[in-house]
């Protein structure tokens, strides 16, 4: 029988930033209690406060921000109880605590881990500060940890650095570091983010396995309601610093009291089915001729070793692939990190050379052009019809030039406005993709995270391409905005007749966006069809053990530690 009393109890909690114009409260009032050996998930949009409520339990929020109010009681196996709120910061007696009777996984491990300091090393930093392990015993530790987690070959892993690693392996190296002191508490925060679906829910059954084991209490912070579905016991929903809803996870599912929970589990929800806007689309009697053909493509990078950079083998991103895409037609495609899916999207724009295969692009007069063989001003004529949109909005925005310059600059370079034409111009694309055009002086940091995006859209159209490739351009949003930006582009694409190839790891975006779906797996595509027929019936081994992995928000119907494992036939 869990002893489901609290380990630790937030009460009334207050973090506030103070700034030039006025004081934030980040976290404002906020109270619910972790039950002993559950987990707990804390749900919400970006800026809800649900990071900052957790780096206030460990006295870790950036500065300027300080708690200004409320308690952290933190009940102690050994039955005393702390206030984590009142501690100094910087005190010992909060350092004793840190990662050894609470520790914490970050969302994006590259950035928490050292790039120049061996795995072995970082994971046994805490045994050695907490329990006064020597180097040698805290050596073995490390290994045992790394098993624990399930990484290859620990003995061998333990000497690596974390740039060997994949998204996959750092985030598990991230969770062995956490539990190197066996902590009561463990918090996670968006742990699972960055990671496609077949390494989330690896990763998922892996917390839960080493919960159970270890009678572990898990704050899990997350913006996914299909992960809260699968691994929560309760849930708190918190909006703009406050908590709006708290429960049971299948009664708050099933009958959710508050406006905000519901439009949450209402925009997942609308994912799961394909999109009103295409299915409202009338197909022309006689389909047009593809605007794109990919003929047999390939992309191999040489794996080079040594100073005089000897080739030892070669990496085949992308392997003989075929496909088409029709003008005012959504070609999705999908597949795990590594796949080829980005690697395919970098050829079409020649931002990478293939190394065999062709690439048709037909002009708007009928002609055709290989883009594979294009240079100098053939190539540059079809790169102005061609766009693409990235993953990270905030990284592929310059922050030293304001959003008239970002969107206005693809006509500028080009020579197709200036002066006042070009103001109008940039004032319409923003106005066009939900931009107040009176933002245009700003600069990027000035945005949300969704609005950023639609200025990289924006940009992208500047030059009124024919074809956009999408790369996770959806991947970094919370749920309301991705069902949002999606809407958006489906809308441009009816208005403006254009033809996306949209590459995503998530199948739910995939179904609701896309009209035919290509399946990639190591640089090869294993299967393609209307997205319906691919998402609901798969065919493929490999698109069976993907869709078995996606995360569904019904806490009724559990299904990730039940999913199909592919494993590629031996070539």
């Amino acid at each position: 029988m869990t002893d489901t009393a609290p380990v630790l109890e937030v009460r009334d909690l207050h973090v506030s930033f103070p700034t030039r114009t006025g004081v934030v409260r980040a976290v404002d009032g906020v109270s619910f209690s972790l039950a002993r050996g559950l987990t707990t998930c804390v749900v919400g949009e970006s800026g809800s406060g649900k990071s900052v409520t957790a780096r206030s339990i460990l006295q870790i929020v950036d500065t300027p921000g300080r708690i200004t109010g409320g308690q952290i009681l933190f009940h102690r196996k050994d039955g005393s109880t702390l206030d984590l709120a009142a501690m100094d910061p910087r005190g010992r007696a909060i350092r004793d605590l840190r990662g050894d009777e609470i520790a914490m996984i970050f969302q994006e491990p590259m950035s928490s881990l050292s790039p120049v300091h061996k795995v072995g090393d970082q994971v046994g930093e805490a045994v050695r500060l907490h329990l006064g392990l020597s180097r040698r015993q805290a050596r073995e530790r490390a290994i045992d940890l790394l098993a624990s987690v399930e990484i290859p070959d620990p003995h061998r892993a333990v000497d690596r650095y974390t740039f060997e690693f994949s998204g996959g392996m750092r985030q598990r190296v991230m969770i062995a570091m956490a539990l190197a002191c066996d902590p009561a508490v463990l918090i996670a925060d968006e742990p699972t983010t960055a990671l496609d679906v077949t390494t989330q829910a690896e990763i998922l059954d892996l917390i839960g396995r080493l919960q159970q084991q270890r009678g572990m209490t898990v704050m899990f912070i997350t913006h996914d309601m299909g992960v809260v579905a699968e691994i929560a016991h309760d849930v708190v929903v918190m909006e703009r610093g406050k908590v709006r809803e708290s429960g049971p996870v299948r009664s708050l599912f099933a009958s959710p009291r508050d406006a905000y929970t519901r439009m949450l589990l209402g925009n997942v929800t609308k994912l799961e089915r394909p999109s009103d806007i295409r299915l409202k689309r009338v197909e022309p009697p006689v389909p047009p001729p593809p605007i794109l053909r990919i003929e047999n493509l390939s992309m191999v990078f040489p794996i080079v070793k040594g100073i005089m950079r000897r080739k030892v083998g070669e990496v085949r991103a992308v392997d003989g692939v075929t496909l088409e895409v029709r003008p005012g037609e959504t070609l999705g495609i999908v597949g795990e990190s590594g796949s080829g899916k980005t690697s395919l999207g970098r050829c079409i724009l020649r931002v990478t050379d293939p190394t065999g295969g062709a690439i048709h692009y037909r002009r708007e007069d009928g002609t055709e052009i290989d883009l594979a063989k294009a240079e100098g001003e053939a190539l540059r004529a079809a790169r102005r019809e061609i766009r693409m949109v990235f993953q990270d909005p905030f990284a592929s925005l310059n922050p030293r030039m304001t959003v008239a310059q970002i969107v206005g600059e693809p006509l500028l370079v080009n020579g197709l406005a200036r002066g006042a034409e070009l103001r109008d111009r940039v004032s319409a694309l923003l106005e066009r993709v939900g931009i107040e055009p009176g933002w245009a002086e700003r600069y990027p940091h000035a945005f949300s995270g969704g609005q950023r995006q639609r200025i990289c859209i924006a940009r992208a159209l500047a030059l009124k391409p024919r074809v956009i490739v999408a790369d996770e351009a959806t991947a970094a949003l919370d749920v309301s905005l991705r069902a949002r930006m999606l809407d958006l582009l489906l809308d441009l694409q009816d208005e403006l007749n254009l033809a996306y190839v949209f590459i995503s790891h998530d199948i739910s975006v995939i179904r609701y966006m896309c009209d035919r779906v290509a399946v990639m797996h190591r640089g090869k595509v294993v299967e393609t069809g209307e997205a319906t027929q691919v998402c609901d019936n798969p065919t493929h081994a490999y698109t069976k053990a993907l869709l078995s992995a996606v995360p569904r928000p019904d806490p009724e119907a559990r299904r990730i530690h039940l999913r199909h494992r592919y494993v590629a036939a031996a070539e």
